[in-house]
């Protein structure tokens, strides 16, 4: 039988400890060893992942190019105050071609999340509420409708480590810089160009042939809730080298786990590459990277067989991987690092 992608019902998670929770916590360490990744199901019906709300989301992309335009970051814009939070427009000649507007934890905890001398917790920059009437507060139940997801997976994997249960609350706790992201991947007009440095670019499946949209990665940080539109496209790599579909399944999110949560698991936890291909048809897609605060400090866990590493603060960290992303890159500077974390005793 060929691998795939895991479905997990994780209802069981939002409730009280019973026999159905263990098994489900198991079924999610099992996925985050082997593939990780995993499609999860079994949402109560108040969870917003229901197609009128996606729509009501992705929204934004109908705006006119004028009012976009006054949601630019400065890397696009230097007339912008923004750095981290804002819009990215498409930009050609690249693997990847996406555009969207990344949000921060103020567009559902409000200005008390701002911290001005960090641009890593900026307010992020909105269109007008006449614009979209009704979206802000789309967007704020919709974040966090997802901070609970995380929050109850985080606890599961506690307990999936040995750990208690809520080991990870204060590392996520209010001061968590969390980006809630939507994103248009358009149709390639660009892919013959592209394929002369990018020969990559090309992938076949079957008679056809497809294009990158997304470059491979993996996740830099914790946990990635994806839902989707129902386009076909996001491929995560099995460790056998070959690419599985994540499949749009409707009502689910597609979950998976980034590089500062396999270090601190030991290994433990996989962070898996993966990548979207296309063709022919425009994807809209909605991440929630789920991040821990600026001044958390990350340290080896006390769980067998965990290799030590030197503690680090996850906001420098992020802020260094992150700008290495085409719609980050040429920032790197922007920001200095806060301090040293505080030296581990003997």
């Amino acid at each position: 039988m060929s691998a795939r992608i895991p479905a997990i019902d994780v209802g069981a998670l939002f409730g009280a400890a019973t026999a159905r929770r263990d098994a489900v916590d198991a079924r999610i360490m099992a996925a985050s060893a082997e593939t990780g990744f995993f499609v999860a199901t079994g949402f109560a019906p108040s969870m917003p992942l229901d197609a009128a709300t996606r729509a009501d989301l992705l929204r934004i992309f109908d705006l006119p190019e004028s009012q976009i335009r006054l949601l630019w970051r400065r890397k696009f814009d230097a007339s912008r105050p923004n750095l981290y939070r804002g819009w990215f427009p498409a930009q050609g000649g690249f693997l990847t071609c996406k555009e969207g507007i990344d949000m921060g934890p103020d567009v559902a905890h409000g200005p008390a999340e701002v911290d001005p001398a960090d641009p890593l917790r900026e307010p992020t920059p909105l269109p007008p509420d006449a614009a979209l009437p009704g979206w802000r507060a789309t967007v704020a139940a919709y974040y966090s409708s997802m901070e609970e997801v995380s929050r109850a997976l985080m606890r599961a994997i506690a307990r999936g480590l040995g750990l208690a249960e809520n080991h990870f609350d204060a590392a996520f706790a209010r001061g968590g810089l969390s980006t809630l992201r939507l994103i248009r991947y358009p149709v390639r007009t660009d892919a013959e160009r592209v394929a002369a440095a990018e020969p990559g670019i090309w992938v076949d499946r079957g008679a056809e042939r497809w294009y990158v949209m997304g470059a491979p990665h993996v996740d830099t940080g914790f946990l990635t809730l994806l839902a989707q539109d129902g386009v076909a496209g996001l491929q995560a790599r099995h460790r056998d080298g070959n690419w599985l579909d994540v499949p749009p399944a409707e009502g689910s999110l597609a979950v998976n786990f980034g590089k500062v949560l396999e270090r601190w698991t030991g290994g433990r936890i996989k962070a898996t590459e993966h990548r979207v291909i296309g063709h022919g048809r425009e994807r809209r897609s909605i991440p929630f990277f789920y991040e821990a605060r600026a001044d958390a400090q990350i340290a080896p866990l006390p769980i067998a067989g965990a290799a030590s590493f030197e503690p680090f603060l996850f906001g420098d960290y992020l802020w260094e991987t992150t700008t290495q992303f085409v719609e980050f890159k040429g920032m790197e500077h922007l920001r200095t690092p806060r301090r040293e974390p505080v030296p581990r005793a003997p």
